[in-house]
């Protein structure tokens, strides 16, 4: 009789690496579809008023309820002409530049900022590097960190590196339960540590980037439940999930002093995921 030649068997997939394929799902809702959805009255902002108009990055001035506030966010596409102009997601410089142009204006007229991410981080290219793009994300940083109203930011898929991070020095910092929150992809840490892109997903247990992990480490404020199968199995209840949290938290930022945002602010971020080690004395 001939052999039957066994098939080789594939490896379980993890949890981590399921979320992260849930996140990265086509079918996903964007930010935009959040920010259509639960603002009202939006009036874009264009230009950085330095070098262009990055259509990658979305601002707008816009009402939440009766509420006046600012919405930012990423675009994504969903047609391949749309993805190649919006560089799948990724904002260069004048898009981060737009989007602190826009903050401080909102600042000087008392409206609370809400941004909402799904991006694996910022463009790579050259021309984004010579203009100064990570001068562009380190400015956005501490600037958000002393923004004198309130902030809000919500994690809808993906929140890749500094690209994410830049958006995202906020008050309350939120993440949808089939999100990831990391410093690198796991494909760019697998390549990095292993030298093999392919181990993607041992990269993906080894970085305890989805929400559950993130939350533990004190990284993310809330985790907004979604509906069996991820927000893209049933938008509307995924979007009622997120308006209830934005509702809640908007609500007791809005009981507090701008100097007492300030400080819970900056101990926050002083404080995020803290490491101890205790070594006993030899003496």
């Amino acid at each position: 009789m001939a052999e039957i030649e066994a098939k080789p068997v594939a490896p379980p997939v993890s949890e981590a690496w399921r979320k992260t394929e849930v996140a990265r799902d086509p079918q996903r809702l964007h930010p935009m579809n959040f920010i259509d959805a639960l603002f009202t009255d939006q009036s874009e902002i264009h230009g950085d008023r330095s070098f262009g108009n990055d259509a990658a990055m979305y601002a707008a001035m816009a009402r939440f309820g009766e509420d006046e506030v600012l919405v930012l966010c990423n675009r994504k596409g969903r047609t391949t002409k749309e993805r190649m102009q919006f560089r799948f997601g990724s904002p260069e410089p004048e898009g981060y530049r737009k989007a602190l142009r826009a903050m401080k204006i909102a600042e000087k007229f008392g409206r609370p900022v809400f941004s909402f991410l799904d991006l694996a981080g910022a463009y790579p290219g050259l021309g984004a590097e010579e203009r100064g793009q990570g001068e562009a994300i380190a400015r956005n940083l501490i600037e958000m960190s002393r923004l004198r109203v309130p902030t809000i930011t919500t994690i809808t898929g993906e929140g890749g590196s500094g690209g994410a991070l830049a958006l995202a020095v906020a008050d309350r910092v939120l993440m949808m339960e089939n999100s990831i929150y990391s410093v690198i992809s796991p494909e760019g840490c697998a390549s990095i540590m292993w030298k093999d892109a392919a181990k993607r997903q041992a990269a993906a247990d080894a970085l305890k980037y989805t929400a559950p992990d993130v939350s533990r480490m004190g990284c993310v404020d809330d985790v907004i439940a979604e509906p069996p199968g991820g927000a893209q199995a049933d938008p509307d209840r995924a979007l009622q999930h997120v308006r209830g949290c934005l509702q809640h938290h908007f609500g007791e930022l809005k009981s507090k002093s701008i100097e007492e945002l300030l400080e819970s602010r900056y101990q926050k971020f002083r404080n995020i995921a803290q490491f101890y080690t205790t070594a006993k004395s030899t003496v």
